[in-house]
């Protein structure tokens, strides 16, 4: 059974604070990643112009703003499950024949002892993504700039 309880140890020892840290960092350069692209939808915003009844007017004056996003959530959901069995089989079986004083006996015998060990394992990993609106000192800028 050393090789089934090798098979168990391994399985169990998955590394889940690993898995957790990764995922704690993936969010962060996700969420910086997201802030720097609301960053560059902003300045795109102030850059472009549209003309209206002959005055030129950027998005951003026109009340145009980018869209903020925030992870909320974050989910690990790891399952294992294992089956182990182990069986022993002994038969022993005989035959005596007797004839005319002439005796025979014949034996068989056989031992077998049989190990299985079955492993499934699935892993998932999911992520709430929502849009929020802008920063409170982002508008207040904004509006600040729109005034002069």
């Amino acid at each position: 059974m050393s090789s089934a309880g090798a098979t168990v140890r391994e399985m169990s020892s998955a590394p889940l604070p690993d898995i957790v840290s990764s995922l704690g960092l993936a969010i962060a350069q996700g969420q910086f990643a997201l802030d720097l692209n609301s960053a560059e939808i902003a300045k795109t915003l102030t850059t472009t112009e549209i003309e209206i009844d002959g005055k030129n007017y950027n998005l951003l004056e026109l009340g145009f703003l980018p869209t903020f996003y925030a992870y909320t959530e974050a989910t690990v959901e790891a399952k294992l499950s294992y089956t182990i069995n182990e069986s022993t089989e002994t038969e022993i079986s005989g035959e005596l024949t007797i004839s005319y004083a002439v005796v025979a006996a014949t034996v068989s015998a056989s031992y077998a002892r049989k190990f299985s060990v079955e492993a499934s394992g699935s892993s998932s990993i999911a992520a709430r993504l929502v849009a929020l609106p802008p920063p409170e000192k982002f508008l207040k800028v904004l509006n600040a700039v729109i005034e002069r």
